[in-house]
């Protein structure tokens, strides 16, 4: 391990047995945190029936929630990057336990909304502060940590909807407060990663200057580089939030299928973006960022092209596919970014993740307005054209990360 890497190391007499605990953990609080927001989509079915909201109105609930999580996000990250707050997690955690007590008993579109605007304040606080503790337990091996606290949130959002079709569907949305079990359970186990964040590098997290080598490279170029990377994350999470947000009406619209079917399809689309997003961390240590990003969002391109002319097996066999491939990127942009600017660890991962969840709800709302207007069907022809942007990879410039197992630096990159 390099001078660089044993500084961004964990302050602990015993870092292998702590790197894992720790990761793991953050990773698991992250699955309960995303368990309980992939709720609020998968109940969709429920409040348009019960509250007889249109499809726009679903596309406002998804822009509320992923709004607030844009907005707040980066300022967030910018704060605890000079300012580490250990128990932001906890804090987190209780919003999202709020938000949902009033989703399951809200009466009116407004409360809805309300209760949406809570679930995203909690991610909000949530993702900067959290991704810092799996960079700073990594030990080096970033993506690695990264793609493991990553594939926490995706494997959450996964079981929502499989838990939404065999356990809220059945007995009423009401049912959506037991997981506030979820919730203390989250609150617990996120106060002991608080209590080690603490006591193990949350002072020296603020006062780093950054654990990546500083790359000669002017501001504009940066920001040039910035730009792109967030162009690559608007193709990705747009024609992501066509499938969290309207997947399960678009199969019951093409192929009639139950509502329990459908939700059973999502979590197997949601199952292969979490395996895709836990492949791409590592695999971007070892062959590095660049090309993990572009593989990931071009590659994807003729599975999309062909999603919307396909019958119900292949429509399955192909977003198993989208998920896998497509989540592979998410990691190593992450991580391309927080070496690219060093020392803003924070502020970079909320500024990605606060933009993804951004324009995820944009993009909801507005494929929300389109479906409204038009078809279901058309939402998922306009967006198979959207990995096409993924081109756009191919003018990020190369990295010269260290391979950290090995110990020198690969000439690939």
């Amino acid at each position: 391990m390099t001078t660089q890497d044993t500084t961004a190391a964990p302050v602990t007499a015993s870092p292998d047995s702590t790197v894992v605990t720790i990761i793991a953990a953050v990773a698991f609080g992250h699955f309960l945190n995303d368990v309980m927001q992939s709720l609020i989509p998968a109940v969709y079915p429920l409040l348009k029936s019960e509250l007889t909201l249109s499809f726009g109105q679903i596309g406002l609930i998804t822009l509320v929630f992923q709004g607030t999580a844009s907005i707040l996000q980066p300022l967030v990250g910018l704060y605890t990057d000079k300012h580490p707050m250990p128990y932001s997690l906890v804090a987190g955690m209780g919003s999202t336990l709020l938000g949902l007590l009033l989703m399951a008993h809200a009466t009116t579109f407004v409360v809805v909304l309300l209760a949406a605007a809570m679930v995203g304040l909690g991610s909000s606080i949530f993702h900067p502060e959290s991704s810092r503790i799996a960079r700073l337990a990594s030990g080096g091996r970033h993506g690695f940590a990264q793609a493991f606290f990553q594939v926490g949130g995706n494997a959450g959002s996964a079981f929502g909807p499989l838990l939404a079709a065999f356990l809220v569907l059945p007995r009423g949305r009401h049912s959506v407060a037991w997981f506030s079990l979820t919730a203390l359970l989250g609150i617990a186990l996120l106060w002991t990663v608080g209590t080690w964040y603490k006591d193990n590098g949350a002072s020296a997290a603020g006062r780093r200057p950054g654990d990546a080598a500083p790359r000669v490279r002017s501001s504009r170029r940066t920001l040039g580089v910035l730009a792109l990377l967030i162009a690559l994350l608007f193709s990705k999470y747009v024609y992501l939030a066509s499938f969290g947000s309207y997947y399960t009406f678009y199969l019951i619209d093409r192929f009639q299928i139950s509502v329990q079917s459908a939700q059973v399809h999502l979590f197997l689309f949601l199952g292969a973006v979490a395996a895709g997003t836990m492949i791409g961390g590592p695999i971007g240590d070892r062959i590095g960022r660049r090309r993990v990003i572009l593989w990931s969002i071009l590659g994807v391109l003729p599975f999309s092209l062909a999603l919307p002319h396909v019958g119900l097996f292949w429509t399955r066999m192909l977003s198993i596919a989208i998920g896998l491939i497509l989540a592979s990127a998410f990691s190593a942009i992450i991580v391309y970014a927080q070496e690219l600017v060093p020392g803003r660890v924070g502020a970079i991962a909320g500024l990605f993740f606060g933009f993804a969840f951004g324009i995820a709800g944009i993009g909801a709302a507005v494929l929300g307005r389109l479906a409204d207007r038009t078809s279901i069907g058309l939402v998922f022809q306009v967006c198979s054209y959207l990995p096409a942007i993924g081109i756009l990879g191919m003018w990020l410039p190369a990295t010269r990360s260290t391979k950290i197992h090995e110990g020198h630096e690969d000439p690939r990159r």
